[in-house]
């Protein structure tokens, strides 16, 4: 949890990684596949879970390459929207965790019908800090829920 009287240095952690996972969204809502990877460390990690982790994860991603393979699959959407929320981060030295909420909006045209998706997802992040920048050592995703429906807009 985060000190409630911050140092100026831990101040400057805690905005530089929420910033961190600010670019995260923003260059998955414009297809930067190359750009969202280069925020992980070359070793980095990611596990996807639906629901709680503890069952073995759905998907497991090891790696820049393969990362941006992945965020790349972004582009089957029409466009999509991620809204960051609320989040804890603790610091120490160079080395962080947090977590973060956020709402994932994705929408495609399916067989002439609009269509939206809703997830709700919590990161628990591993951060570290490489030649004086944070990146993702490791980021577990994990799918609180999802609403798929029409869309009429």
């Amino acid at each position: 949890m985060s000190s409630p009287n911050p140092s100026p240095e831990q101040f400057a952690d805690r905005l530089a990684i929420r910033e961190l996972v600010d670019a995260y969204a923003h260059r998955a809502d414009r297809r930067d596949a190359q750009g969202q990877a280069a925020l992980f460390t070359e070793d980095a990690h990611v596990a996807v879970y639906d629901g709680e982790p503890g069952a073995e994860p759905a998907q497991t991603l090891n790696g820049r390459d393969e990362l941006a393979a992945a965020f790349g699959s972004l582009r089957n959407y029409d466009k999509t929207t991620h809204f960051n929320g609320q989040s804890t981060v603790t610091v120490d030295g160079d080395r962080a965790t947090g977590e973060t909420y956020c709402l994932a909006h994705h929408l495609w045209t399916e067989e002439g019908q609009r269509t939206l998706m809703v997830m709700s997802i919590r990161y628990h992040d591993a951060f570290v800090r490489q030649d004086g920048r944070w990146l993702f050592a490791e980021r577990r995703l994990i799918v609180d829920w999802v609403d798929r429906r029409p869309s009429t807009a």
